[in-house]
């Protein structure tokens, strides 16, 4: 202690040194618990790309499989859709063994990620899933709705294998839901002036 500071003024000193030192301490804290949020956002980042990367490559190694599997279906689905009607046991037996076929197949789709995209009467036209290969006028769907799906699309893992082919409503249509469906129907006009421009594919293939 100085001739010429008194015990107040030391008190004071030693006060206003540990706030400085407080105050840098708590810059230093919030410094080093921004960087450790970054480091992990950072790490976060890292796992969900690596977790997407594989996905990507299993579903890369697996889509050319899984899209020849898909004419296996298709002819199981058409033999079910009209089975021969027999009272001959032998037949009948033929008929259970197709249809648990189809549904061993689509359990086995199911479990490596390959789902069926088979949309039902009045759901809305998407071009992400859906291929519109008619439009027709309907009286029971609104306009750019779903009429029938005519052969279901598969989705590999969130990756479109192949769209559902669908006939749509027309415009005009004055089936239910009507109004909701005209946003759909707009995607699908857009779609089928885009397939017009261009040859690369899109949603629309005929108009009927």
């Amino acid at each position: 202690m100085s001739d010429e500071s008194t015990p107040a003024e030391d008190i004071d000193a030693v006060a206003d040194a540990a706030l400085d030192h407080m105050e840098k301490l708590t810059a230093e804290n919030a410094g080093l618990k921004e960087q450790v949020l970054r480091y992990a956002a950072e790490a976060e980042n890292i796992r969900r790309r690596a977790e997407r990367e594989a996905n990507d490559a299993r579903a890369y190694a697996i889509q050319k499989f899984a899209r020849d599997l898909l004419t296996v279906a298709d002819t199981l689905g058409r033999a079910l859709t009209a089975p021969p009607e027999s009272d001959d046991a032998a037949v009948k037996g033929f008929v259970v063994g197709v249809e648990m076929t189809a549904k061993a197949l689509q359990s086995a789709f199911e479990t490596n990620g390959l789902k069926r995209i088979e949309p039902a009467k009045g759901t809305k036209f998407d071009p992400h899933q859906h291929q519109a290969m008619m439009e027709q006028p309907s009286t029971e769907v609104g306009a750019g709705a779903v009429i029938q799906t005519l052969q279901p699309g598969y989705e590999l893992l969130g990756r479109l294998v192949r769209p559902a082919m669908v006939v749509v409503a027309a415009k005009g249509s004055t089936g239910e839901g009507a109004g909701e469906a005209q946003g759909a129907a707009s995607a699908y006009a857009a779609n089928e002036e885009s397939d017009a421009a261009s040859s690369s594919g899109g949603a629309v293939d005929t108009k009927a």
